[in-house]
């Protein structure tokens, strides 16, 4: 039995003694945040820039020509030819890339309309023997005439656009702040080049998505660091901006668009090297020169084209389905082009494969071209042996019985109407010759 004089001391006391604050007691109480502990210009090394309508923050970084975004330098000599061609603005080839402004917008929503707010303007041109980037950040959308007006300044030596999706989304968005501010928009006139849709022309066969992050991974070999944050966190971390004042969330959010505008730079230079001289060496991929061809051939450079197709259905990643699309495709590319020999070549060999289009081609090129309706009916019938055969697809057959049905009986008419003519005028050459 402990006496009771003698106090134990309490876990309490111990831990007290040992220098650790039990309870909410102990507890000091946290400093507030004020809306002033970490505004944007503390956060991030930009400036005030003033304007005829105001001051508005501005942060800009400077890179040397020489900089790489992974593997691919931000300028390159290679001509913008193909893909001002491309994009129906042949006049864009003419002008200096210090003319081009590369542009990606970070907004308050993706709907649109008058309260969708462009908080962020990521906007960079090449200056020199640099590439000068600048953002225009709103701190307040009552401050909004002072970002415009700086942006304005900022793109008036240049004459196009280099965006991401920025047809559809970023220029719309804009164009309306100018035009609900009165002003008229600074770009409206310029020339555009909207490499997302480039990009799906030259990787949708190859990769699973074109978005920029992707190909800044896949293409360019570029990684970000985990300063990013995902787009879909942006508009959020804004207004949270609004909310409190603290800007510092806001860092990954600059970084992001950072990224972006750079990332433009280098695509840009990437894109025009391959399409500039596909045929050097430069394209790893067969997939990649199929659709550098297919987009060779739209713009009516057949033969670069069906050297850039042959060159790609070299490559071992061509799979079989791949390659029989391009083959049929380079087939058409001869057939445009007149050259019906390597067109018939092709036909041929795709018919062993099975594949139906090329039995027709076939057939049309011997009923039209050499009036040989007896053959034009073997190929024909052919056809309608491997589409009625039980293994077939029933949405192909359909597709294609009721074509080849009716081109054999119509042969077979052609073919009886040349036999009789063939008998009328050997029995004329029998009479005149009695």
């Amino acid at each position: 039995m402990i006496p009771n004089f003698i106090i134990m001391p309490s876990l309490a006391d111990k831990l007290k003694s040992m220098g650790v604050d039990m309870g909410i007691n102990e507890l000091k109480p946290k400093k507030p945040l004020r809306r002033d502990d970490y505004p944007i210009e503390g956060v991030l090394a930009g400036e005030w820039r003033s304007t005829p309508c105001g001051e508005t923050f501005v942060v800009e970084t400077r890179y040397a020509d020489t900089f790489r975004r992974g593997t691919a330098p931000l300028r390159g000599d290679a001509s913008l030819e193909i893909i001002a061609a491309w994009a129906k603005e042949p006049e864009l080839a003419m002008l200096h890339l210090e003319q081009f402004v590369f542009l990606d917008t970070e907004t308050t929503g993706l709907a649109g309309g008058a309260g969708t707010y462009t908080f962020l303007i990521g906007a960079g041109r090449f200056e020199g023997d640099g590439f000068r980037l600048a953002q225009f950040f709103l701190r307040d959308p009552a401050e909004e005439t002072a970002q415009l007006a700086a942006f304005e300044k900022f793109v008036a030596p240049c004459e196009a656009i280099v965006s991401f999706n920025g047809k559809a989304f970023d220029m719309p968005l804009l164009d309306n702040r100018y035009i609900l501010n009165g002003w008229p928009p600074p770009l409206k006139n310029a020339g555009h080049l909207d490499l997302l849709h480039l990009a799906r022309r030259l990787w949708k066969a190859r990769l699973p998505s074109r978005a920029l992050g992707d190909l800044e991974a896949r293409i360019l070999g570029a990684t970000r660091s985990q300063q990013d944050v995902p787009g879909w966190m942006v508009a959020e971390l804004y207004f949270d901006y609004l909310h409190t004042g603290d800007a510092r969330p806001l860092r990954g959010v600059f970084y992001h668009n950072e990224m972006d505008v750079i990332s433009l730079a280098a695509l840009l230079n990437h894109m025009s090297m391959l399409l500039a001289d596909p045929m050097s060496g430069g394209v790893e991929y067969g997939l990649d020169l199929i659709a550098i061809g297919k987009l060779y051939a739209d713009l009516g450079y057949f033969d670069q084209a069906a050297r850039i197709y042959q060159h790609g259905l070299t490559h071992d990643d061509v799979q079989h389905k791949a390659y029989w699309k391009a083959i049929e495709q380079l087939s058409f590319l001869h057939k445009k082009s007149s050259d019906i020999e390597e067109a018939m070549k092709l036909w041929q060999q795709a018919a062993e494969d099975g594949q139906i289009y090329a039995y027709v081609e076939l057939a049309k090129m011997f009923e039209h071209k050499k009036g040989d309706f007896a053959e034009a009916s073997r190929w024909t019938q052919q056809a309608i042996e491997i589409v009625s055969a039980p293994e077939y697809p029933d949405i192909e057959r359909a597709q294609w019985l009721p074509e080849l049905e009716h081109r054999l009986v119509r042969l077979e008419k052609r073919q009886n109407a040349s036999s009789d003519i063939t008998l009328q005028a050997k029995s004329l050459f029998f009479v005149q010759e009695c």
